[in-house]
């Protein structure tokens, strides 16, 4: 099993997959975990974080896949996804879980073909590539994609206990 994370400081998506078989990866779930803005920033990172500890505890995930941060023009956005990122980070090593980080443009690359693919793109990709009857929402579909480009990246999974690790050759 493997996690996909897009981290946000309002809303994280995450997205669950079955990637024995990286050619063909199999769905499991997707979803946004939010918190609100009225919530202070450090309050906001708290429920984020709780919120991917339950998703890891409830479904195990051998590894886990999350988006680089992007520094375009807010400084302060930049600074505020860091923190949530580097909470996110705190919660995989709690569970003993490895993190592999993908540049946005790796991502894209990967799942559409196209480095500066658009978020619809990326969305319409992961729908067909993951044979969803319902389009996921945005920040879910991000989560999966990370979840597809490391799927597609590591040249296979050590099979074992809940704490294997990916291994690259």
């Amino acid at each position: 099993m493997l996690l996909g994370l897009d981290p946000g400081s309002r809303v994280t998506g995450y997205g669950v997959i079955e990637a024995a078989n990286p050619i063909k990866p199999r769905y499991i779930e997707c979803g946004v975990l939010k918190a609100s803005e009225k919530l202070s920033l450090e309050n906001r990172v708290y429920e984020i974080a709780c919120g991917v500890r339950e998703v890891i505890e409830e479904f195990r995930p051998q590894s886990v896949a999350m988006e680089d941060l992007f520094v375009q023009r807010n400084v302060r956005s930049a600074l505020k996804l860091g923190q949530i990122r580097g909470a996110l980070l705190f919660v995989v090593a709690e569970a003993a879980l490895q993190v592999y980080s993908y540049s946005p443009a790796t991502v894209k690359k990967t799942v559409t073909g196209r480095g500066r693919a658009s978020k619809a793109q990326i969305q319409q990709m992961v729908k067909t590539l993951m044979g969803l009857k319902q389009t996921p929402a945005l920040d879910a579909s991000d989560a999966l994609a990370v979840a597809l480009c490391h799927a597609r990246h590591a040249k296979r999974f050590v099979k074992g206990s809940a704490n294997s690790k990916l291994e690259f050759k």
